[in-house]
């Protein structure tokens, strides 16, 4: 394994997202090539500004699909069955995840169904169950980046896991969009041309294929004409457009603006992802894939900053957990190479298996560039960038200029751990989000002081902030030292039921006007850990994206009602929160039955079709459940529970007990050891309605 594995998988990754979000603000159909050309000109920057970059099917495909590893494949070899059990555990059924445009119509959306509906994969993606046109859209490869991720140098087996995970929902020509784009992602770990990485993934399909035409017809057009892209692009156009191939968006013309951006961009990143964009299509898509090859390919140092800064190492998705809609790209970085040193049989560095923290957050701003979506609130007092000037541990911190600050001013240095709807500019996928924070949990934290003016040192103040009444609370400051490392922490207070979406440090200038403070401040090792206790309080909540905060709905019709979360179902419906790799907790709130026999909590929710449930199962009965793919009774005992009566009903799970209670009373338990973390949450498995209180939550070792 190269030195530098690590570097180019973040690279990769990184180089992905941007170019979803370049392309993403011109896709078609109202954005054409031409009216992208004639707005846009020749694009050298993204061309729209978001709040926040909302969720894309591009990015949740390859995060949550390559889940499979974890859940299924993690020593044996890889079946697309795996992935297929991703797609049914981390999607919300019609929300999210990717474009559900109906049966027939959308090619993802067609293969969910008939995953639900028990045809296996492969045969959920193949010809002969969904048709040609159906199977060979674009889907095929814009969902594989990781598998090409994680085996760096053998385009072989990064071809073979890239089908794999294909095959769940495409056939034919999209499946061999998946290998050539996973063999060129692995080939761009160990070359530094374009034109033989772009061989290597044609080596791995066949020749007769389309596919491998389109790619070669644009090489030849490349090598007679190797200075304008838009001749080509008319080139692409006549021979291999739109009109040629049915479906709403079909592999073959995008394959072919892939291959174009890859060669006119001649081994330049950002040339290449605009490129992509500029030539219509599939934009958002084609310039994520290429964006993925020659981030790997051009390393972390060759990305511009002017399309870095802005993703700022964070990304949010929207499948079913809340907690991992927000990802740390420098995190899940660390994470896919870890993958990477498994499959390939060597021990991953100690920077690798150190970093990864489940259920923890913790940034050690090690790999080049990183920021870990750190955030200021007032840009003219101060600026953030990585630096290996100083750090607490390792080679990178992130230094923070105080610039010219005085008695008074003041500016936050902070992570967000939740987000709303107001955070976003639009409404791409809906995503949800549950806090990756909560009451009671620790925060900790390394500061060092370099001032270079000034007569009184800054302090540093941590704090919170509350979702709700976006108040901020303050831990009282801490006067750091000059020249030295000042460990900051605190235990998070209780936030009386609201959520938490800031956390972080005030700085504030001590220094009078003619002596103002100038300098940087340090930050290393940002971590938040520990066990949580904690509460949500229903009438602090919002329905936004289709779901009440900070819950992930799954079916049913959810609503905030007297300040009561209200659902009302004609099947199987839940609400999702927590930390997703949460252990050992119980969770409680009040239940009330309205109509219906079944009203449930859920525990170590792995998602929609894995983990527990328990509560009133029909009428005069209790009961707890295991999700695996299907609820199936592991306990029942008789409970004279009646409609409209409110109960206290509390869930506990303590290795493998999972205990019920009601009213304070135990009345049922299991064990069972098939599932250890997972979200908690409500539900039901049938028709009815319930009304559901304040959560009380609280973890324990």
């Amino acid at each position: 394994m190269q030195k530098d594995y690590l570097e180019r998988v973040y690279a990769g990754f990184l180089g992905m997202n941007i170019g979803i979000r370049l392309g993403a603000p011109v896709e078609p159909t109202i954005w054409t090539y031409e009216r992208i050309r004639d707005t846009y000109g020749d694009i050298t920057d993204y061309v729209k500004e978001y709040k926040n970059f909302a969720a894309d099917d591009d990015v949740n495909g390859p995060v949550y699909f390559f889940r499979a590893l974890r859940d299924d494949a993690a020593d044996r070899e890889l079946k697309p069955q795996d992935v297929a059990n991703a797609w049914l555990n981390y999607a919300r059924e019609g929300v999210g995840m990717f474009w559900w445009g109906g049966y027939g119509v959308s090619t993802e959306h067609t293969a969910y169904l008939n995953l639900k509906n028990g045809i296996p994969a492969p045969q959920s993606g193949s010809i002969r169950q969904n048709g040609k046109i159906l199977a060979e859209q674009i889907g095929g490869q814009i969902f594989i980046d990781t598998w090409g991720l994680c085996w760096p140098g053998n385009p072989k087996m990064a071809a073979k896991f890239g089908e794999a995970a294909a095959s769940v929902s495409h056939d034919g020509e999209g499946i061999y969009g998946a290998r050539f784009f996973c063999a060129c992602i692995a080939e761009a770990f160990v070359s530094d041309d374009i034109e033989q990485i772009i061989e290597t993934g044609l080596r791995y399909i066949p020749d007769s294929s389309a596919y491998g035409a389109v790619v070669r017809g644009v090489r030849e057009f490349f090598h007679q004409y190797p200075d304008d892209f838009r001749l080509c692009h008319e080139y692409l156009v006549k021979n291999w457009g739109y009109d040629k191939y049915k479906g709403t968006c079909h592999i073959i013309p995008n394959a072919g603006v892939c291959a174009l951006a890859m060669f006119y961009g001649k081994g330049d990143f950002a040339r290449t992802v605009e490129i992509a964009t500029m030539c219509g299509w599939d934009t958002d898509c084609n310039a994520g894939n290429v964006g993925t090859v020659l981030g790997v390919m051009c390393g972390i140092n060759k990305i511009p900053e002017h399309y870095r800064k802005p993703i700022n190492d964070g990304i949010v998705l929207s499948g079913i957990s809340g907690y991992l809609n927000i990802l740390d790209i420098p995190s899940y970085a660390k994470e896919i190479a870890a993958w990477g040193y498994k499959l390939s049989g060597e021990e991953a560095p100690e920077i690798v298996k150190e970093s990864i923290r489940d259920g923890e957050i913790h940034f050690d701003f090690e790999l080049p560039g990183s920021t870990h979506n750190i955030r200021l609130s007032d840009p003219f007092f101060c600026r953030a960038e990585h630096s290996e000037e100083q750090a607490y541990k390792g080679t990178g911190s992130l230094k923070i200029l105080v610039d010219r600050m005085v008695r008074g001013d003041q500016c936050k240095v902070y992570y967000k751990p939740f987000y709303k709807r107001d955070a976003f500019s639009d409404e791409r996928y809906s995503p949800v989000f549950a806090p990756t924070v909560y009451s009671g949990q620790t925060v900790s934290m390394e500061l060092y002081l370099d001032q270079w003016n000034g007569w009184e040192r800054p302090g540093a103040a941590p704090y919170i902030r509350t979702a709700a009444d976006k108040k901020e609370h303050l831990q009282g400051y801490v006067q750091l030292k000059q020249g030295e490392w000042t460990e900051v922490s605190f235990q998070i207070p209780d936030t009386k039921g609201d959520l938490i979406d800031e956390v972080g440090i005030v700085i504030e200038g001590y220094s009078p006007s003619k002596a103002k403070t100038l300098g940087a401040i340090y930050l290393d090792e940002f971590s938040v850990r520990g066990n949580s206790r904690y509460s949500i309080a229903i009438e602090k909540q919002r329905k936004e994206f289709g779901a009440v905060t900070p819950f992930s709905m799954n079916h049913g019709a959810w609503e905030i009602e007297d300040g009561k979360l209200s659902c009302m179902r004609c099947g199987e419906a839940f609400a999702y929160s927590g930390n997703y790799y949460e252990k050992n907790y119980c969770v409680k709130t009040t239940v009330e039955p309205v109509n219906g026999e079944s009203h449930l909590l859920a525990v170590r929710a792995l998602g929609a079709m894995r983990g527990y449930g328990a509560g009133f199962s029909e009428m005069g009965k209790a009961a707890i459940y295991k999700n695996d793919f299907g609820y199936k009774k592991i306990a029942e005992t008789d409970f004279p529970w009646e409609i409209g009566t409110v109960y206290e009903m509390e869930v506990k799970v303590q290795e493998k007990e999972l205990i019920l209670f009601i009213d304070g009373k135990e009345v049922l338990r299991a064990e069972d050891d098939q599932y250890s973390h997972g979200m908690y949450g409500c539900g039901s498995l049938t028709m009815g309605r319930t009304r559901f209180g304040d959560f009380w939550v609280e973890t324990t070792d």
